[in-house]
């Protein structure tokens, strides 16, 4: 059941008007199985002072691209209504007519452009009207015999539209039938939601609520004891097993699903509903019907790609051949799709699937930036409850081919993803940063985040990771930054890791092999300890770390990049510091190493060579820096400037012009540059590569 989330006292508080008109639109989007992401729409009619001082009837009414549950006063669009309501005597418009009529409508140009559905508010002489896309309602609106089962249920209270595309004909039609029952509480649209409402704010969300409740027992009522999708196909695999087979599968698929060198970022759900759905005997057919609601469709396109695989933990290669097979297979028809239905100047979307069903392991989605991907799978979630109440009731049925095209390339629902801003530099990219956590590390991170990048922040110290995570996501957005707690001398750490990655986005594109330490002992002096300390982390850890994302990138099969953060030490032999400068050599020689094998696969490897990045670091904290002034013969305050005054520029290095180098290196400026090492250290010239 829906619960009903109107606060009495809260609501007391609000100023009548457009605040009540907030309140209800976020209640009535804080339920998904009330109203989808993005999708809905809601209104009110009062009246407003003009720029003259006169008083004017004005419909509010949701804002293109905006969503019910986050939208503020400022997502709404004022409209007067004495320049609306005329077109109610129309016989026809065209979408574009609407919209530049609209335009036109405005009480202020500054506000968002009205809704696509304004008119189907604006015609209904109703103070407040909602339009939803309820699951149970869609479940019903979905059934072959829809229309019988509303009568069954609802006897003379509704109105029942067929499906046509929202706009003006559809608001024409709502109106005049709802004219002509002064009985009717609601409206049923077939295939696509719920309209009703009210003289209060109040009085439009209680019956929204209760007409989805009356939908929702009428359903369960019918459903009996018959099993959901006709029960259970397979036993499905355990919790660890889909969790292993995860981590190999998504790099895999990530790889498959992008066109024309464009990533996608990959998640995955396997809750209980979906494992449910996937592993049932109807999901194959069931699932290739077709959208359940028009607004699933622009997110997750008209089907899903359903993998026909047996469960099996042990069946790691078949599983990637399928989906291998799977997803080629469905961009071939895709386009098939796109070519027999197109208009003068369509252009066709990347012809992946956005969703992956595979028994056994659950739902995969895909996007440009992980919130794409995660609406695509919460509207898919949906479809599936709509699909489970529709299996109660009857036969599921969807739009067509032809009804579905339009949808989707529909130049109204193009105009809302507009709204989006420009890709980034390195959108749908996902940048591991070992180190994530230090100044060097951390300004990285939030570099490639600024430029559109999902961060790993891998870092022994995860509660300072998880701060600069909280960080990142607090001004780019939920799920933007991940972090994880990685110690790069341990092997299966490192591999655990990459497996956390291919899990939570499918896969690396760019590795920053940052994470460090350093100590200083005259050479004499130098215990095995300290020189192993030393090989374990710079060496070997930078070997565990590229080994890993050498071999996920090859899976992927979209190439990849690699900055190794050296050292001036990497070519310069440090005072008192011979372990840590042949770590630091050896790191600049794997770098090359591996450039040299890497070129087959599309992967470049470069190095940094900083010097003296003394802000924000853990490394000059400690005894590192009284080691090195000791070196020096200068006081542990002295440093700074003795390092600034022996280089050619007289600058100090800074952790932003380590990162910009690093982003340099992982740009397609230097797309054609592999194995090379770039210096930022002021100009050191006894550190000048040779």
């Amino acid at each position: 059941m829906v619960q009903h989330l109107w606060n009495v006292e809260e609501a007391s508080k609000l100023c009548q008007g457009l605040d009540e008109l907030v309140y209800r639109s976020n209640l009535i989007g804080a339920d998904r199985s009330v109203c989808n992401w993005g999708g809905g729409n809601t209104s009110m009619k009062t009246t407003e002072i003009d720029f003259r001082g006169n008083e004017v009837d004005v419909m509010w009414v949701k804002g293109s691209g905006s969503d019910l549950a986050t939208m503020g006063a400022n997502n709404f669009t004022g409209l007067r209504l004495d320049d609306v309501l005329p077109l109610k005597e129309r016989e026809a418009m065209t979408d574009e007519e609407m919209v530049a009529y609209l335009g036109h409508c405005l009480i202020d140009p500054r506000h968002p452009r009205p809704s696509i559905e304004t008119l189907l508010h604006a015609f209904l002489p109703f103070k407040h009207v909602d339009h939803t896309h309820p699951d149970a309602i869609i479940s019903l609106c979905c059934a072959e015999n829809g229309r019988e089962l509303a009568e069954e249920l609802f006897g003379d209270r509704f109105v029942w539209v067929p499906y046509i595309r929202p706009g003006f004909a559809l608001s024409k039609m709502i109106a005049e039938q709802v004219d002509a029952n002064p009985k009717a509480e609601l409206v049923l649209m077939e295939k696509h939601g719920l309209v009703v409402w009210g003289e209060t704010a109040k009085e439009s969300y209680d019956r929204t609520i209760s007409v989805i409740n009356e939908a929702e027992q009428f359903i369960e009522k019918k459903r009996g004891k018959n099993a959901p999708f006709g029960g259970a196909a397979t036993a499905g695999l355990k919790k660890e097993e889909r969790q292993a087979l995860l981590a190999n599968i998504m790099p895999v698929l990530r790889g498959a699903v992008a066109h024309n060198g464009r990533n996608m970022i990959v998640t995955y759900d396997d809750s209980d509903p979906i494992l449910e759905f996937v592993n049932s005997k109807e999901a194959k057919e069931l699932s290739q019907i077709g959208a359940a609601c028009p607004d699933h469709l622009v997110h997750t396109k008209r089907l899903p790609l359903f993998i026909d695989w047996v469960p099996d933990a042990s069946d790691e290669e078949g599983l990637k051949q399928a989906v291998l097979n799977g997803i080629a297979a469905y961009k071939e028809d895709y386009i098939r799709y796109f070519e027999r239905n197109r208009r003068e100047g369509d252009t066709m979307f990347e012809p992946s699937p956005r969703v992956l069903l595979i028994p056994g392991i659950g739902l995969i989605s895909s996007g440009k930036a992980v919130e794409n991907a995660k609406v695509s799978r919460a509207l898919y979630e949906r479809a599936i409850a709509v699909m489970r109440g529709t299996n109660a009731l009857g036969s599921f049925v969807s739009l067509n081919e032809a009804e579905s095209y339009e949808i989707e390339y529909w130049p109204l629902e193009l105009y809302k993803l507009s709204l989006a801003p420009k890709e980034a530099t390195f959108s749908r990219k996902v940048a591991f940063v070992t180190g994530g956590a230090g100044g060097i590390g951390s300004e990285t991170s939030r570099q490639f985040a600024a430029q559109g990048a999902h961060v790993v922040l891998a870092d022994l110290n995860l509660e300072r990771a998880e701060e600069v995570a909280a960080e990142i996501n607090g001004q780019f957005g939920a799920g933007r930054a991940l972090a994880l707690k990685m110690d790069v001398t341990d092997e299966q750490a490192v591999k655990q890791a990459f497996a956390d990655v291919a899990r939570t986005y499918g896969g690396v594109d760019i590795v920053v092999n940052n994470a460090g330490l350093a100590t200083s002992s005259p050479f004499d002096e130098t215990t095995l300890q300290e020189w192993q300390l030393n090989l374990d982390v710079l060496a070997t850890g930078y070997f565990l770390v590229a080994r890993q994302a050498f071999a996920q990138m090859k899976e992927q099969g979209t190439g990849g990049s690699m900055v190794f953060i050296g050292s001036k030490n990497s070519v310069y032999a440090g005072k008192n510091a011979s372990a840590y400068s042949a770590a630091k050599a050896m790191e600049a020689h794997l770098a090359r190493c591996i450039a040299a094998e890497g070129g087959t696969y599309g992967i470049r490897v470069n190095t940094v060579l900083p010097d003296a990045v003394l802000q924000g670091s853990a490394i000059w904290d400690s005894a590192w820096r009284e080691e090195r002034a000791a070196a020096y013969g200068i006081a542990a305050d002295e440093l700074e400037d003795h390092y600034k005054k022996r280089t050619t520029l007289g600058v100090h290095i800074f952790p932003a012009d380590i990162a910009e180098a690093v982003l340099f290196f992982a740009s397609s400026k230097s797309e054609k540059t592999t194995g090379c090492m770039l210096t930022v250290d002021g100009g050191v010239p006894a550190a000048f590569p040779r």
